[in-house]
């Protein structure tokens, strides 16, 4: 352990000093081990000149002077007045819920589950996995098909995922995809963006009238449709199978639990969103969606699925199943771009169905029903013409040449309709509709309350009936006490390790502070009670913050234009790619669709330029991490003009300023081609350099790296897109709203037209209190963090990549290859082992395999970096006692880690090394002990053995 003393408190007068974690002493004593005077100089020596504006200089940012929490809150609270709520009737796939304060309360706003990271280490994830689990078995069970991932990004772009997912398992190879007419208008806008770079062709069809005479590999059905009607989708599902295509069924969650299951009718696949089970609008997003598949797809699924698997010991224990498919390890050849789901919401929806149960769900779905119901029988009684005969809980009323009129004459009454077209409005009941609302509405149509004896019985054909139970796991009829929903939160809360526990140096993924002030106005109800059509005056405040986000960032990374459309990072690269397909296609150069992309890329990075419909070329990287430039130059010269795009990752994925970056943006440029600079590390750069002046193009933004929004298990997430302004004309846009993106846009990548706006006054916040100073501050201590810890690594694991001067970036990448070769002891043994001191694990195996890349972020204090680095030094001093024989090589504390308190009191411990050594590695642990709750996980077993939902309880029994 240091034996340096605790500094003395130091006066927090401004939020980048709270955000920020070493002191000014800390910092000095971080300067002094790695060599500089001041985080400048070390800035100056370790950033390349031809990226500054000047030499040695930061680039100057003109963004509002900060402010701090109180002040920064109160603008929120001024910019939320701005924004009127009204009663929400419009639906159309977004519709508003009650978020029971209990789950509000201990996963929204609880830093335990908001603050984690993706569960690729499953041991210490035990608590969000179970969480997910249960989300996939609510899916499961609802849509009557066996195997639910564990959530996808929206309705939209998970129909778009179903379409891709039917035309790869397409022996035929064809290029039709068939449309229902009925579907959300943001569901068909989004196909067909992702459509049209794949060569796919939809066919728009009225399926009411059967499937078109075409020969299709898939086709797509809104159940119930989107002007309300519930049609039996048999027909189309059947006519399809006898085409040798795949049925999908874009399905009401909530419905389903009064109709018959996707499954039942024969679907193939089914997806839609969660957000009525208590996750509020938020003005389009955040919102888990779902995709679930019959047996024999589930390796195509796209997305996350978590699994049952088995620990040491052989007890039940969860973890990522079928990883394999994801994009870090096919790269272009994934089944899907899938590096962000929805965790923390998928977590709200799976707690809302434990928090109901099966009773309360359906009791909740036939008072919407009911609702739907007493306003058709008020509106015919008034000789209004209901379109819609069957339905749950939308319709479609004919009001000819006056829809406009009995929207406003709503409006006025504090209720938001849909306007469908100049004759035909319609409207949805949800889980806040009241009697007073239904009469509101109903004077709006000049109707009356329904006569007594008017017919409100159901509009479900008697068909379609639902008569098969449904979540009949216990966890959804254990918990109906708040006092045992709290503890069951708390319970699974405590098996996990997030950012409010430790630090997690994760490299690449940026696991920083993610502030309470900044975090506070997410769940205020004037920006989550928004629906994302509503009438943007009634929107000004929220609209204000992504015009500001829009200006901010457009300024810190010296790009002339921003879309925050994209809903995350994976989809801010196609997005990107798209703008830079649609700006060669505009001059003429459809040949261009070469991608050269470095080998040590994100994976993320082949799979978006597969899916704009590019074709990746990979270039190598020389031995300290760099592109080598004589292998680009070969790669530009064969390519010629078909060269598209180079994506390239700033700082590197190897932890380093590569030194050569303007040159290599010159040679792309020379040959035809637009850069595109992956912004994952913008946090390394942020203050300092802008990548739209230093020769790229377009950048996609992490906000949930760079700029606070918490991980939150896996998503939510946000990744704007930034291009110079010749690819402005590209950026997303959206049918619902002009002002969302230029109309020669490619088209909506996102189902909101703001995408995940209801997150977005978290940036704002951080951005607002941080100021140009507090930003530069931000990025320099980063690079600090990430060489101290280098720098005091170095003695005993190497460090595999440097740029000049020795220094890194913002991570460093330690190598543990020739340990393993000499020891047996892998990299995997040592994340395993961090567990047992109380960390999460740095990333492992990413960009080069057998090592670990560490990111210590800005917002960890010394004595935190110094808690990591004492454990890493511990560890490697157990690898040595194992080289010398002192350990056995199978039979030692790292091969056997984690250790649990139940195989650590177990009666018969057989190991050679005592308990104290498994347990307490070092003296702190006695003190503040994390305990993983279960051994390592058999990954193996529970891909040969899969079981994607809630196991039976007598599974964990003895």
């Amino acid at each position: 352990m240091s034996d340096r003393p605790t500094p003395a408190p130091r006066p927090a007068t401004e939020f980048a000093d709270r955000h920020i974690g070493p002191d000014a002493d800390e910092r000095a004593a971080m300067l002094e081990a790695v060599g500089y005077a001041s985080t400048a100089d070390l800035m100056a020596a370790a950033l390349p000149d031809s990226i500054l504006s000047a030499p040695g200089a930061p680039a100057p940012l003109d963004l509002p002077e900060p402010v701090g929490e109180a002040a920064a809150l109160a603008e929120l609270r001024a910019l939320a007045d701005r924004n009127r709520v009204l009663v929400s009737m419009i639906g159309q796939g977004y519709y508003d819920t009650v978020t029971p304060p209990v789950i509000r309360r201990n996963v929204l706003e609880n830093p335990a589950w908001y603050t984690a990271y993706t569960p690729y280490q499953p041991e210490i994830s035990q608590g969000r996995l179970e969480a997910l689990l249960n989300f996939q078995t609510m899916v499961a069970d609802l849509t009557g098909l066996p195997v639910a991932g564990a959530s996808l990004l929206d309705e939209a772009t998970a129909a778009a995922e179903a379409m891709t997912l039917a035309r790869r398992v397409d022996r035929k190879k064809r290029s039709v995809f068939v449309v229902d007419a009925d579907v959300f208008e943001q569901t068909l806008a989004v196909l067909r963006t992702r459509a049209e770079p794949l060569g796919i062709d939809l066919v728009v069809a009225d399926l009411s009238e059967g499937l078109p005479d075409v020969d299709a590999f898939g086709v797509l059905v809104q159940y119930p449709a989107a002007s309300g009607q519930v049609r039996d989708v048999r027909p189309v599902v059947e006519a399809a199978h006898e085409r040798d295509a795949l049925a999908v069924v874009a399905a009401d969650i909530l419905a389903l639990t009064l109709l018959r299951s996707p499954g039942e009718l024969g679907a193939d696949v089914a997806v839609g969103s969660t957000q009525r089970f208590g996750v509020p609008m938020g003005f389009g997003g955040p919102h888990a969606a779902y995709m679930a598949v019959r047996q024999g797809l589930q390796r195509q699924l796209p997305g996350r699925l978590v699994g049952v698997s088995v620990d040491a010991a052989g007890r039940p224990a969860y973890r990522l199943a079928l990883q394999t498919r994801e994009q870090h390890i096919r790269r272009e050849k994934a089944t899907s771009n899938i590096c962000t789901a929805q965790v923390l919401l998928a977590v709200m929806a799976g707690m809302y169905a434990v928090h109901h149960g099966p009773d309360g769900l359906r009791a909740i779905a036939e008072r919407v029903h009911r609702r739907t119901a007493e306003l058709a029988a008020g509106l015919r009684g008034a000789g209004v013409e209901v379109l819609t005969d069957s339905f749950f809980d939308t319709l479609r009323v004919r009001v000819p040449a006056r829809a406009a009129d009995v929207v406003r004459a709503a409006r006025d009454l504090g209720v938001n309709l849909f306007l469908a077209d100049a004759d035909t409005v319609g409207l949805s009941c949800d889980e806040t509709t009241t009697p007073e609302h239904v009469q509101t509405v109903l004077r709006a149509f000049g109707a009356q309350t329904p006569p007594d004896g008017a017919d409100v019985s159901s509009a479900l054909p008697a068909d379609l009936v639902r008569d098969v139970d449904y979540l009949d796991h216990p966890v959804f009829h254990t918990h109906r006490s708040e006092t045992s929903l709290l503890r069951y939160l708390r319970r699974l809360a405590d098996r996990d390790l997030a950012l409010d526990r430790t630090m997690i140096p994760l490299g690449s993924c940026t696991m920083k502070l993610n502030a309470t002030a900044e975090m506070e106005a997410v769940s205020w109800p004037a920006f989550a009670g928004l629906h994302p059509f509503a009438p943007l005056d009634q929107a000004e405040g929220l609209v204000r913050i992504v015009r500001d986000l829009e200006t901010w960032l457009a300024e810190i990374t010296g790009y002339d234009a921003v879309s925050l459309q994209p809903n995350a990072g994976s989809q801010g690269e196609f997005a990107g790619l798209l703008a830079i397909r649609g700006y060669h296609r505009s001059r003429g150069e459809q040949r261009r669709d070469v991608c050269l992309i470095p080998g040590s890329a994100h994976g993320t990075n082949a799979a978006s330029a597969v899916m704009a419909g590019m074709r990746v070329t990979v270039v190598a990287c020389d031995d300290g991490g760099n592109i080598d430039l004589d292998d680009l130059r070969a790669k530009i010269a064969d390519t010629g003009d078909e060269l598209a795009a180079l994506m390239v990752t700033y700082p590197s994925t190897h932890g380093v300023y590569e030194e050569t970056i303007t040159e290599v943006c010159r040679l792309v440029h020379e040959a035809g081609g637009q850069v595109y600079v992956d912004g994952a590390n913008l946090n390394a750069l942020v203050g300092w350099a802008r990548p739209g002046e230093f020769g790229a193009d377009v950048s996609h933004l992490n906000l949930h790296k760079t700029f606070c929004i918490p991980h939150g298990g896996g998503g939510p997430g946000v990744g704007p897109v930034a291009v110079r302004a010749h690819l402005a004309d590209f950026l997303p846009n959206h049918p619902a709203r002009t002002e969302a993106g230029p109309h020669t846009g490619a088209g909506p990548v996102a189902a909101a037209p703001f995408g995940s706006a209801g997150i977005l006054p978290i940036s704002w916040a951080y951005i607002r209190m941080m100021g140009e100073r507090g930003l530069r501050a931000a990025t320099e201590n980063a690079v600090l963090a990430a060489n101290y810890v280098a720098r005091r690594l170095a003695p005993y694991y190497p460090v595999l990549y440097t740029g000049p001067n020795g220094l890194v970036a913002h991570e460093c990448v330690i190598d543990i290859r020739g340990l393993h070769k000499r020891t047996g002891i892998s990299n995997d043994d040592i994340t395993k082992r961090l567990v047992d001191y109380g960390f999460h694990a740095p990333t492992m195996s990413f960009p080069v395999p057998g090592t670990l890349m560490v990111e210590p972020t800005e917002s960890e204090d010394l004595a935190e970096l110094d808690r990591f680095v004492d454990a890493m030094i511990a560890i490697r001093a157990e690898i040595d006692r194992v080289a010398d024989g002192g350990y056995d090589r199978e039979d030692n504390p790292l091969k056997n880690a984690p250790h649990t308190a139940e195989a650590l009191t177990a009666d018969d411990w057989k190991h050679a090394y005592s308990r104290e050594e498994a347990a307490y590695p070092l003296p702190g642990l006695r003190q503040n002990k994390y305990w993983a709750p279960v051994g390592r996980i058999d990954q193996a077993y529970g891909d040969r053995n899969l079981v994607c939902a809630c196991p039976p309880p007598e599974a964990f029994g003895d």
